[in-house]
């Protein structure tokens, strides 16, 4: 009998080792104790412009498309306790972004110019305008 004991341990114990804890997520909603820090983005270049966000290093998004000699403005939301801009989706859910870029549409990632995210704790930075151009095929945003 404590033979047949000892097989049933040694068949499962695999799936004992394996087993996975689930832990309850917190996420925050809304923009209570975030401040408003939109983003203009100007196009002076002759082809459309694509900003994106990246929320993890393996998930980004597409936020704005920017026509020729346009502009754009995107909405992020800072928390000043943190230093960490978020972005909302449609759930108000707060998303956090670890960067963003603008690049040429079609080809953004090839040609994109990183936008800087003051992450200093304290008071929200002001609303920005960024200029976006470059000659050829690189672009450049300030």
């Amino acid at each position: 009998m404590k033979w047949r004991f000892a097989v049933v341990v040694i068949l499962f114990w695999p799936l004992q080792t394996a087993a996975v804890e689930l832990h309850h997520v917190h996420v925050v909603t809304g923009t209570k104790g975030l401040s408003h820090v939109p983003i203009t983005v100007g196009n002076s270049r002759t082809e459309a412009l694509s900003c994106t966000i990246q929320l993890a290093h393996w998930y980004s998004m597409r936020l704005a498309d920017t026509a020729p000699r346009g502009r754009s403005v995107i909405d992020l939301w800072f928390d000043p306790a943190t230093g960490t801009y978020v972005i909302l989706n449609e759930g108000q859910d707060n998303m956090p972004v670890e960067a963003l870029w603008c690049g040429i549409s079609g080809r953004a990632y090839k040609t994109r110019a990183d936008i800087t995210l003051d992450r200093s704790k304290g008071a929200a930075p002001l609303a920005r305008q960024i200029a976006c151009s470059g000659p050829d095929d690189r672009l450049v945003c300030q």
